[in-house]
């Protein structure tokens, strides 16, 4: 089976969750017997494409299911092509109008007619792929007029392996000291930002966030006023060209985000063995359990007092760490390339 699997704007999208669980979603596949296309063009690059053209085999590449990785424009045509072609269509939503809000300038005004458009975008899929129950039940809410199921975005263990080796270099890099309070990812207030540094600035812990954020004309106001003006011990490293490195520079993982989908950084943090600290939101309870794999908080006086614990627990720190590396690997891409592989065999050939 050839199986296109596309990620429109791949370049942009490379540092954020879609880019990170296409490409999971692609070294998955390549342990199966699907051959993946990454365009849906022929050549994969504008010369190829041109060359095809001039050769007489058509624009567009031959395969036998498309999955689109995004709802822009180019996944849209993709869409189409699909449907007027009889191609099986699976659309991955990466995306609601509920985690879209507080991401960026004006997205909180802009999420409702996100929903309006996504929901009808999704509908156009034979089969809608998402990573939890709880997304599910979202788009079932919609409603999204397509047969949805659920799989998990996992995490790439390989892609982590020496983070330890690189705890001095970035420790020293970014001037940290003692039980290190960490994030991951791109800096949006709807991950928790204003909890994040207003914990910060009631403890004495060093907090560190490791990530790009927007300091245009699409930065929201909040990421632009703690960006600039963080509290004391609070660092803002911006990207970082080695995750491993982030990994290895922190103790305890603190995620006091408002709404996920599943949370791939989480994953990751867990098959670190890192102490992981997470909002109770809905989505964390398919996956995640207190006192086993993570600490889960609902109040900042509840997220200080489980920091608090971690500092004066070693040993709870290090228990946790082992419960949350068994857990994140139940989420191996092993078990992504076998669900992703019996997906598209079974859309294909319904």
């Amino acid at each position: 089976m050839r199986a296109l699997n596309y990620l429109e704007l791949e370049g942009p999208l490379q540092r954020s969750g879609w880019g990170t669980a296409a490409a999971q979603q692609r070294k998955a596949l390549a342990t199966t017997d699907v051959e993946v296309l990454t365009s849906p063009l022929r050549g994969d690059t504008l010369d190829g494409t041109v060359r095809s053209l001039l050769a007489g085999e058509g624009l567009v590449a031959d395969y036998d299911l498309a999955h689109c990785n995004a709802p822009g424009p180019a996944s849209l045509a993709v869409a189409r092509h699909a449907k007027r072609n009889g191609i099986p269509l699976v659309l991955h939503a990466h995306m609601t109008a509920e985690d879209f809000g507080e991401s960026f300038r004006l997205s909180s005004e802009i999420a409702p007619l996100l929903k309006r458009y996504l929901r009808w975008f999704y509908s156009q899929a034979d089969l809608v792929l998402c990573p939890s129950d709880y997304t599910k039940g979202i788009l079932e809410e919609y409603p999204v007029e397509a047969p949805i199921r659920t799989i998990t975005n996992g995490v790439d263990v390989a892609s982590l392996a020496g983070h330890e080796d690189r705890r001095e270099e970035y420790r020293a890099r970014f001037d940290l000291d003692g039980m290190v309070v960490f994030a991951l990812g791109n800096v949006f207030e709807r991950k928790g930002l204003t909890d994040f540094c207003r914990l910060a600035e009631t403890t004495e812990y060093d907090f560190v966030w490791f990530g790009p954020y927007d300091t245009g004309p699409q930065a929201s106001e909040t990421v632009r006023r703690w960006t600039q003006h963080p509290p004391e011990n609070v660092r803002f490293t911006g990207w970082v060209e080695d995750k491993r490195g982030a990994f290895g520079a922190g103790d305890v993982y603190l995620f006091p985000t408002k709404n996920e989908n599943q949370g791939i950084a989480v994953l990751e943090a867990m098959a670190c063995g890192k102490a992981v600290v997470l909002r109770d939101i809905p989505v964390f309870e398919e996956f995640f359990t207190h006192g086993e794999d993570c600490l889960k908080c609902e109040s900042r006086a509840e997220f200080q007092a489980a920091l608090d614990r971690l500092a004066e627990d070693p040993d709870l720190r290090e228990r946790l760490g082992e419960g949350a590396r068994e857990t994140a690997a139940d989420h191996s891409l092993e078990r992504v390339g076998r669900e992703l592989s019996r997906v598209y065999r079974e859309v294909t050939t319904a």
